[in-house]
């Protein structure tokens, strides 16, 4: 597995390829999406026996998992401290006496996820590691705050120094069959997110349908997202294999008609690095390479590095050990 040095890394997806500039609403490609709930929950249920790896193999899958990682913290106490020691771990996510047992050089997590008020902090710790800061925008998580409030929260965490903003779409308009108002609100977030690239977080156990979370993953594409994430980590169902199977689908079509490459990051309830193998075999089945790299796949995490670097250190030593061996924070 080839790594890039802390100062040589770069995440973001403008500096990869060219972003997604989305194109305009076509009615008539939404009203034809469907969703086939029993066929896609057949295919998700034999996913996790389907795509089986062992030793050295589970080891390179779970290390490229780590640089996949947004690790988050999302909590009302979030303090600066909090932030800095989440920051630290972002820069060096594996102890070095395992990346050294396991021949490997430095590595580090995708991006590290906060609110607002804790981007400065996240930004001047991570500051020349080439580490992405994401924010949490647009009244997260319910996403119900005055849409001008929306709009200039994005805004200000853009001017702070988030390098990606997670923005949360208005529900009603998918309940509601509104794809217009869906369309123009994710618009805006995207113009009002500049050079900083968006995530649009459509809160799919909110949506009711698989269709819905198909139609709502391309209208979003279509409005120039440059990631579809599941959820916000909040909501009582968050990311599952059926959801993200849908679209996963929808990225691909997106791209069989426009060339332009969308984004995937599910977030929420991903805690258990079997988890993470599930979803990395799922991205290479449907989308292939070119998806498993940090600029095109996220995980949205926070515990989900301590059971990988614990998996890391039994691949290595034999024994499991102590999860305040591997704390996150």
């Amino acid at each position: 597995m080839q790594t890039h040095s802390p100062e040589r890394t770069a995440h973001l997806p403008q500096l990869a390829e060219a972003r997604n500039p989305g194109m305009a609403l076509d009615m008539d490609w939404v009203r034809a999406v469907q969703a086939n709930t029993s066929a896609i929950e057949r295919r998700a249920a034999t996913l996790p026996g389907r795509r089986s790896v062992k030793k050295d193999h589970q080891a390179a899958w779970l290390l490229k998992a780590i640089t996949l990682i947004d690790l988050t913290t999302l909590a009302g106490d979030d303090t600066p401290g909090r932030v800095r020691r989440l920051c630290a771990k972002a820069r060096q996510p594996v102890r070095a006496d395992l990346l050294d047992a396991l021949g490997m050089d430095a590595i580090t997590t995708g991006a590290v996820c906060v609110y607002h008020d804790m981007v400065e902090t996240a930004v001047d710790a991570l500051r020349g590691t080439g580490i992405p800061v994401a924010a949490v925008s647009t009244g997260f998580p319910a996403g119900l705050s005055p849409f001008h409030l929306r709009v200039a929260e994005v805004e200000e965490s853009v001017k702070a120094g988030a390098d990606e903003i997670d923005i949360v779409i208005s529900r009603r308009h998918v309940l509601n069959g509104d794809w217009q108002a869906l369309y123009g609100e994710m618009q805006a977030f995207r113009a009002a997110c500049g050079e900083a690239h968006v995530k649009a977080i459509l809160a799919t156990g909110e949506l009711g349908t698989l269709r819905n979370v198909a139609r709502a993953s391309l209208v979003c594409m279509m409005a120039g997202a440059d990631f579809i994430k599941t959820s916000t980590g909040k909501e009582g169902v968050n990311a599952t294999l059926p959801v993200s199977l849908v679209m996963l689908r929808a990225i691909r079509d997106y791209y069989q008609r426009t060339g332009h490459r969308v984004g995937y990051k599910p977030a929420g309830g991903i805690s258990k690095a079997k988890d993470a193998l599930t979803y990395l075999a799922l991205m290479k089945d449907e989308l292939g390479d070119r998806w498993l790299e940090p600029d095109l796949f996220r995980f949205g995490a926070s515990s989900l590095l301590g059971d990988i670097e614990r998996q890391l250190e039994h691949h290595v030593t034999g024994a499991y050990s102590a999860g305040y061996r591997h704390a996150a924070g």
